[in-house]
This record gives structure tokens, sequence and C-alpha cells, in this order.
């Protein structure tokens, strides 16, 4: 069983798993790799002078790998439901378990209808400051919770928010992502140096 389970491998759903790993979560993400991303060239990212949007997306996939979340690759969810004691997701004949789910599926808003999240009146999935639905422990992203304001990095931001409000729920208190250069060098010194 995971920690947490994030349904979606663009820019929302690997931030959030980036996150969520990087903080001692056992993540999962379901990536069936129909991001937008594979459209797109990328010359408003903050920090990026110009990248290619699948390249990016491979740096992406690799920093989520180097903090070992558990990722299905090219694998559609089917289904995701509460469960007595989180969330289960059904994706290639298989189930998932969790306590908590980040769902991250661009403008595609099935998965919420399905878990019953609500929605607004602009037909998006309705959901606070920190991207809680109204399905306690369950998160929307991105282009689901926005209409028509779709951005890569808005849409990393979103992810990253949903991370943060997981941590704090876990932790107890809140919680900051917020590394110093002694913690790189410490905990990251072999990806630095590369």
């Amino acid at each position: 069983m995971s920690d947490i389970l994030v349904i979606g491998g663009g820019p929302a759903g690997l931030t959030a798993a980036l996150f969520t790993a990087k903080n001692g979560l056992k993540t999962a993400v379901f990536d069936a790799d129909e991001t937008w991303m594979h459209k797109a060239h990328l010359f408003n990212y903050p920090g990026i002078g110009s990248i290619d949007g699948s390249v990016y997306m491979d740096t992406l996939r690799d920093q989520v790998d180097d903090f070992g979340v558990e990722r299905h690759q090219e694998t559609e969810v089917t289904d995701v439901s509460e469960s007595d004691d989180g969330f289960v997701v059904a994706a290639d004949g298989e189930e998932h378990a969790a306590d908590y789910v980040v769902l991250a599926t661009g403008a595609s808003r099935d998965l919420a209808e399905s878990l019953g999240c609500a929605f607004t009146d602009e037909d998006v999935v309705d959901v606070d400051v920190s991207m809680e639905t109204s399905v306690e422990d369950a998160y929307a992203t991105g282009a689901m919770v926005r209409a028509e304001e779709w951005q890569a990095v808005i849409s990393a931001g979103d992810g990253a928010a949903a991370a943060l409000n997981v941590l704090s729920k876990e932790k107890g208190e809140h919680f900051h992502d917020f590394d110093v250069p002694a913690d790189a060098d410490e905990l990251f010194g072999s990806l630095v140096e590369e």
C-alpha cells in the first residue's frame, strides 16, 4: 500500500509525487503519457530558458525516479473510489490502495466526477487553496480545476500545493519543503555534482 497515489504524469502530478516522495511518503504515479507537454516548447517556465516539452518531461520523470517514486508508465487508471481507509485505484486489471489521491489528469474530469467531487458553476472541480476537493484527502490539480487557465507552471504549483497539504496532515503541523545549500550537498551531493 502506498501513502499517496497520483493519477497523471504531467507537471502537476509529477511535482506532487516529487514533493511527497522526497519527504518520505511512499508514492505511486500512474502516467498514461498523454500530457500536453509533448506538444509544447517552454520559453516561459521560470528558470528555464528554452526546452522541448518532451525533454522537460523526461527530466521531471528522472527526478521522481531519483526519489523512489513507483512510476506506472503508460498506465491508464480506469477507476478511483473511496475505501474504508483511503482510496483504491484500478489500473491494468490491478487495484492499488493509499491514504491520499491526487487527480492530475489535465482537462479530463471523469475520475473526479466518479469519485463524487463537487464541481463549480464553470464545470471545473471545486478545490480549496490547498487543492483539496470536497472528498476529504482527494486532491485535484491543473487544468481540471481551472476554466481555460492552463499553464505548465501553474499546474506544477497546484501539484506542490496538494503535496504540501498532504505532508502537513501527515506531520501534524504546517510543513514547508525548503532546502538550503547544506541540505543539497548532504542529501543530493551526487546529483549536484553531475
